[in-house]
């Protein structure tokens, strides 16, 4: 896999992101290379049990896009969004399985946006969906789903202020 070609490509549709709209929804962008895959990660670090160092939280939540060599294979560019460990956020009382279930049951008034999504997953998984990877698409592809996401990642923060203990 040309990890550079998948990294630049990320980076251009990260450049062409409003600041404005990020920075009003809290929100952060950033490219990593994680087991063996490229990926842009947008979170808050609000969204973790460390708000100082949220991408290497125990505890975090962040949609992400990524490319790997099984994707390749297959022809698919993947996304997803996780929630580890939900029970270190301080100031929480989250059970994981709950609070997959309340993102699950508002996130599924969006799912005619996302393609191949599911939400038939554990609690790790909020949702996870795929489209066909198509070189000369990939940013286009990347900054749909960019945008969507931004676009209800409002459902995190109403249901983490759930869980808020008062």
């Amino acid at each position: 896999m040309d990890y550079n070609f998948y990294r630049n490509n990320f980076q251009s549709v990260i450049s062409k992101i409003s600041k404005k709209q990020l920075d009003d929804l809290g929100l952060i962008i950033s490219i990593d290379e994680v087991m063996e895959s490229i990926a842009l990660k947008i979170y808050k670090p609000e969204w973790s049990s460390n708000p100082q160092s949220p991408l290497d939280a125990t505890g975090r939540i962040f949609f992400s896009i990524w490319v790997n060599d099984k994707g390749i294979q297959e022809g698919k560019l993947y996304y997803n969004i996780h929630a580890f460990k939900l029970r270190t956020f301080k100031g929480y009382k989250i059970a994981s399985r709950n609070f997959a279930e309340r993102f699950r049951e508002r996130f599924i008034t969006e799912m005619d946006n996302w393609p191949n999504v599911s939400i038939q997953y554990g609690p790790l998984t909020l949702m996870e969906g795929w489209s066909e990877l198509k070189i000369d698409h990939i940013e286009k592809e990347t900054a749909k789903w960019v945008q969507q996401f931004l676009d209800i990642s409002f459902i995190i923060d109403e249901t983490l202020e759930h869980y808020k203990v008062q």
